[in-house]
C-alpha cells in the first residue's frame, strides 16, 4: 500500500493474475500444448483457428513473465510453450496450426509468437533444437512478399514476423517493411492519435496496437537500421497518452467504444508501452494506477470469471459484444495489457508511487482533434464522457449504417452503446435522427465535422449530416455500420457544447438540395440520450418540477436525463432487453418534436453520479447562451 495506495495493486498482484490465468487456460490445452481452446462455441473461423489464437494469446502473456522475471521459471512456461511450438509448427502433426498462407488469422497469431521469441530468446528460442528452429522459420516465413495484409493495424504483423526472421537467418524483404512503415505513418492524424486505417477508425487500436508495435518493435534485434524511428515514434505516444489518461474512469474504466471490446484490459497497454519508452508526459506512478485501474476494474468485476478464463463479454460473459472475427480464445489479447510484468520488479514503474488520474484531480473539458471529440470528466463521480462528432469508421460522404461502436453522439466510461439487432437499424441512444412513418430511425454515418473548439470553459462540436434511411444487409461484421440500400432524407446539423454532466444539444433540419421532397418521409424530429444498463432500472420523476418536458432514468447509482428545452414537445423511456453487456434491462430517454425545416430544436442532456437542475438555455436566431448550474455562461454561435 505504500506504493499502491490508491488502487492496492502491486506487480506481485499482477504476477500472481497472471499466472492463474495462464494455469487455466493449460486446463483446455491439447495433449502436446499447441492448441488451446477454452469453453464455447467455435468462432467464425473454426478451432483450428481458436486453438491457435489460444497457444499464441497467451504466449505473450507468458513471454511477459518470463522476461520480467529474467527467466525464472516457477511454472515451467519455457518448456510447456516450447513443446507448443514445436508441435504446432509440424507439418505431421494432428495438432499443427493453419499457416499464415493457408488463413489470414495466422497472420496475427504469427506476430505474437514472433515478438515473445525475440523478447524471450535465451529461454525459448535458444532451447529449441535446430529441426524445431527450422520449422518455425519454415511456418512464419510466407508472410514474405505476401501483399494480401489488410491496411491497418495488420501491417504491424508483417513487421514484427519479418524483423524476427532476420534476426535468425530467416527471409526476409526490406522493401516489405518499409511499405509497411509508410503505412502505419499515414494512418496518423495529430497529436498523437492514429486512426486503425484509412476510415475515421478512432478507437482502443490506436493505443493498443498503433502504439504498441512500434515501441515494441523497435527493440526487436532485427530492427536494424530503422532504429533511428524510435525517437519520433515515442513523441507521438507521449503525445497520445496526455489524451488516453484522460479517458480512463476514476473506477478504473476504459472508455466502453470502438470493436473488440472482449479484449477488455488490453486497453491499459500504452500506459506500460510509455514506462518502457520512458516518456515525459506522465510519471511511472500515474501510468501504473492508470494500468492497476483498469486491471482491477474487471478483476473485481467477474473478468477473468471463477475458472481464471476470459470470456466473450465485458465484465461478464455477453457474446454479442464480439465481432464475427471473435472466437473463445480471442479475449486474451487482454495480454497486452499486461506488459507491465516483462518489465522487472526495481523497474521505477513499479517502484514509484501511484499519482491520482486527471479525472481524480478536477473537473475538467477539453479536445481531441483528430477524432472529433469533446470531452467531459467530472471528478465528484468519477465518469468521461465522449461527444462524438468526428468518428465513425467510415470515409466522410460513406452512406451506410451507424455502427454503435463508433457513430453514436456519446460514450462514456460508465455506460455502454446498446448493442441489440434494433440498435444497429434504428439508433435510439445518443443519437439524432428522423422517424419516418414506421418509426425508424435515419442513420448518420459519412457525418462532415464542422467545429471541435473550446469556448471558455465548456468545449463545442458540431457536425453535419446526410441523414438516410437504409434497408440493411442482414449479418454481423467487423464492428463498422451495417451496408444496405439508403435512401437521403435530410441534413441534418448537430452541435453540442459541454460542460461538466451536462451537454446542450442543438439540432436543425434541411431539405436536400438535390431532393428536397425526400424530407416529406420524415414525421418527426428525435433526439436520445444516455442509456443506462442494470438489474433493475427505475424511472426517476424527480425533474417535473422545472416545468419543462423532461425524461429521467437512475440505474445502478448513475443518473441519465434529458431535457426538453426547444422545439421537442414529447419526451420518454425506451427500454430494452439484453441490449447490453453492463446489465439485462436498459433504458434511454429521449424527446421527440415536429419537423421543423431551419429552425432548431434544443435538449440538455446529462449522464452524472448526481445531476443539479439542468442550464437555463437561450436562443436568439443563431446565438445560444447557456447559463450553467455551477453560475458559469457559455456563449456560442451556432452554423448558420
Amino acid at each position: 500500500m505504500t506504493v499502491s495506495p490508491i488502487t492496492g495493486w502491486t506487480r506481485e498482484h499482477w504476477a500472481a493474475l497472471a499466472d492463474r490465468m495462464l494455469l487455466a487456460a493449460r486446463e483446455h490445452a491439447s495433449p502436446d500444448h499447441a492448441r488451446i481452446t477454452p469453453p464455447g462455441p467455435p468462432g467464425g473461423y473454426g478451432t483450428a483457428v481458436d486453438g491457435l489464437e489460444g497457444f499464441a494469446r497467451t504466449l505473450l502473456l507468458a513471454g511477459f513473465r518470463l522476461a520480467g522475471e529474467h527467466g525464472r521459471d516457477p511454472l515451467d512456461l519455457a518448456g510447456w510453450y516450447a513443446r507448443g511450438l514445436d508441435t504446432g509448427t509440424d507439418p505431421a502433426s494432428p495438432e499443427r496450426w493453419p499457416r499464415p498462407d493457408e488463413h489470414p488469422q495466422a497472420k496475427v497469431e504469427a506476430a505474437a509468437l514472433a515478438l515473445v521469441l525475440d523478447l524471450t530468446r535465451p529461454w525459448l528460442w535458444d532451447r529449441l533444437d535446430e529441426v524445431a528452429r527450422q520449422r518455425v522459420v519454415d511456418y512464419l516465413s510466407p508472410v514474405v512478399g505476401d501483399d494480401t495484409y489488410p491496411r491497418c493495424n495488420w501491417v504491424w504483423f508483417r513487421i514484427v514476423v519479418q524483423t524476427f526472421l532476420r534476426s535468425v537467418g530467416g527471409p526476409w524483404r526490406a522493401d516489405d517493411v518499409a511499405a509497411d512503415l509508410a503505412a502505419h505513418d499515414s494512418f496518423h492524424r495529430d497529436e498523437g492519435w492514429f486512426a486503425d486505417g484509412d476510415e475515421r477508425a478512432f478507437d482502443h487500436y490506436c493505443g493498443w496496437a498503433l502504439h504498441l508495435y512500434p515501441v515494441l518493435w523497435a527493440r526487436m534485434r532485427g530492427a536494424g537500421e530503422w532504429a533511428d524511428r524510435a525517437a519520433g515514434d515515442v513523441a507521438r505516444l507521449d503525445r497520445f497518452l496526455l489524451d488516453h489518461l484522460r479517458l480512463v474512469g476514476a473506477d478504473g474504466s476504459p472508455l466502453v467504444q470502438g470493436r473488440s471490446l472482449v479484449y477488455r484490459f488490453a486497453a491499459a497497454a500504452p500506459f506500460w508501452v510509455g514506462a518502457l519508452a520512458g516518456v515525459t508526459s506522465a510519471g511511472p506512478g500515474l501510468l501504473r494506477r492508470a494500468a492497476s485501474g483498469v486491471l482491477a476494474h474487471f478483476a473485481d468485476r467477474g473478468a477473468p470469471d471463477e475458472r481464471g478464463l476470459l470470456t466473450l463479454g465485458w465484465h461478464h460473459e455477453w457474446p454479442a459484444l464480439a465481432q464475427s472475427y471473435s472466437g473463445p480464445s480471442s479475449p486474451y489479447w487482454a495480454a497486452k495489457g499486461m506488459l507491465g510484468l516483462a518489465l522487472p520488479a526495481d523497474h521505477p514503474v513499479w517502484t514509484a508511487v501511484e499519482e491520482p488520474l486527471p479525472v481524480e484531480r478536477a473537473d475538467e473539458t477539453w479536445c481531441a482533434g483528430p477524432p472529433g471529440w469533446v470531452v467531459s470528466g467530472t471528478r465528484a463521480d468519477g465518469i468521461v464522457r465522449v461527444v462524438n462528432h468526428g468518428t465513425d469508421h467510415e470515409h466522410v460522404g460513406a452512406r451506410v449504417g451507424d455502427s454503435p461502436l463508433y457513430t453514436r453522439l456519446g460514450y462514456s466510461t460508465a455506460t455502454a452503446p446498446l448493442l441489440s439487432e434494433r440498435a444497429w437499424t434504428s439508433p435510439m441512444d445518443q443519437s439524432v435522427v428522423l422517424l419516418d412513418a414506421r418509426g425508424t430511425a435515419t442513420h448518420r454515418a459519412g457525418m462532415r465535422t464542422l467545429r471541435v473548439e473550446r469556448v471558455g470553459d465548456a468545449v463545442l462540436g458540431a457536425s453535419t449530416a446526410r441523414v438516410h434511411l437504409l434497408d440493411p444487409v442482414p449479418g454481423r461484421d467487423h464492428g463498422s455500420g451495417r451496408r444496405g440500400v439508403a435512401r437521403d432524407l435530410a441534413e441534418i446539423t448537430t452541435v453540442s457544447v459541454l460542460k461538466g454532466p451536462w451537454e446542450v444539444r442543438c439540432a436543425r433540419v434541411a431539405p436536400l438540395p438535390d431532393a428536397p421532397d425526400a424530407l416529406q418521409s420524415a414525421v418527426a424530429l428525435r433526439i436520445g440520450g444516455w442509456p443506462l444498463a442494470a438489474e433493475e432500472v427505475e424511472v426517476d420523476p424527480r425533474l417535473v418540477q422545472h416545468q419543462v418536458p423532461a425524461a429521467s432514468v437512475r440505474a445502478g447509482g448513475l443518473c441519465s436525463v434529458l431535457v426538453a428545452v426547444r422545439g421537442l414537445d414529447r419526451v420518454g423511456v425506451d427500454t430494452e432487453d439484453d441490449a447490453s453487456p453492463l446489465g439485462p434491462r436498459a433504458a434511454t430517454p429521449w424527446a421527440t418534436g415536429p419537423v421543423a425545416p431551419g429552425g432548431w430544436a434544443v435538449a440538455a442532456i446529462a449522464l452524472g453520479g448526481g445531476v443539479a437542475g439542468p442550464p437555463a438555455v437561450d436562443l436568439d436566431h443563431r446565438t445560444l447562451e447557456i447559463h450553467w448550474p455551477d453560475g458559469g455562461r457559455t456563449t456560442a454561435d451556432l452554423p448558420l
